[in-house]
């Protein structure tokens, strides 16, 4: 079919099976740098120098900054997979969402680390939980990441509502959030966990596991093809699609009101229709991006995994969107693929 991309299964087959998995086991609880749009990358700290003027000392701290170790999908040898898009990130899947027609797929397959993908699965169940959303929560010390040591505006003792926690871990991935949400859970942190994996077993996501709501484990794991079945079915929860789309966010913290931004840029841009979005990065999984999105009067849902930085995986669905718009007569619209489709149509 045109407008189709071929992978090499044969070399994911043999390499991702044992590659991936061997990488995990490795670097399992290994200290890896975390950053998002609302934390910065852990950085060893320059002394101090009276003389030194603060452009310098920023320079130094860059200097200093520890080197980000590779994703477990370049461990793998997935970036050298080719595609006609020249796509910087590592997977991509494309699929229409109303005839599911599976327009690009590369390394679909690959499980991989999905750093604040995992952020998605957590605003499910938050929401179908039909907990009262003005409940006031406080941000305890379990809520500090102490596995990668990630940064937050929500200092311990910060008193905010459900409603607002959930706002602000599906906007700006803010993972004190995501974590509190989940240990308030009827039946705790645990309880909630497993129910994460249940509701992804229950959704046919057969390759999907989760170890904590926020993602900045790489226990969370997942395939392109699983989570373009969750952001299906995220899509038809109104508050999933208005909290994940909002450009920003105001909460009053104390005597303080503190806003919040998107970790997507392109929900505020004019040319492009989105309906349901979550970025997340974590050394381990690369810069990552899923979204449903209108394309040429198509609802199209993408899914990029391990991109080289936060702009080349919205490069990549620039390139897509691109791509769509521009060939719409050879995309064969109404007609999916019957194997690369099935898991997809039975969640719809």
């Amino acid at each position: 079919m045109l407008g189709c991309i071929e992978v090499g299964y044969t070399l994911m087959k043999k390499r991702i099976g044992c590659l991936v998995f061997l990488s995990a086991m490795v670097w399992a609880g290994a200290g890896f740098a975390v950053q998002d749009s609302t934390r910065g990358s852990l950085s060893a700290h320059s002394p101090k120098r009276a003389s030194t003027p603060p452009s310098a000392k920023r320079k130094a701290k860059t200097a200093a900054a520890v080197p980000t170790r590779p994703s477990f999908g370049s461990i793998a040898g997935l970036k050298s997979a080719p595609d006609a898009l020249a796509l910087k990130s590592s997977v991509a899947f494309v699929i229409d969402q109303d005839t599911k027609e599976v327009l690009l797929h590369k390394n679909e397959l690959a499980v991989l680390p999905i750093a604040s993908i995992t952020k998605l699965m957590t605003g499910v169940l938050i929401s179908e939980a039909r907990l009262p959303m003005d409940e006031l929560i406080t941000i305890s010390q379990d809520d500090v990441d102490t596995e990668k040591g990630s940064r937050s505006r929500l200092t311990v003792g910060t008193v905010l509502s459900r409603g607002e926690l959930l706002h602000l871990a599906l906007m700006s991935s803010e993972n004190r959030a995501a974590h509190a949400l989940g240990r308030t859970f009827p039946g705790g942190l645990a309880n909630f966990v497993g129910l994460m994996n249940m509701k992804a077993n229950e959704l046919g996501m057969l390759a999907t596991s989760y170890a904590e709501p926020t993602g900045l484990s790489s226990r969370n794991q997942s395939s392109a093809r699983d989570l373009a079945t969750l952001v299906n079915y995220a899509y038809a929860d109104p508050t999933l699609r208005a909290y994940t789309t909002s450009p920003g966010y105001q909460v009053a913290v104390g005597r303080r009101t503190l806003q919040f931004n998107n970790t997507n840029r392109l929900v505020k841009s004019p040319a492009w229709d989105i309906g349901l979005q979550k970025t997340g990065y974590i050394s381990e999984a690369g810069q990552c991006l899923v979204m449903q999105a209108k394309v040429s009067g198509r609802k199209l849902i993408m899914v990029f995994l391990d991109s080289a930085g936060k702009l080349s995986r919205i490069a990549d669905a620039e390139r897509v969107k691109r791509w769509v718009e521009s060939n719409p007569a050879t995309l064969n619209r109404g007609t999916p693929l019957a194997h690369s489709g099935a898991r997809f149509a039975q969640n719809n």
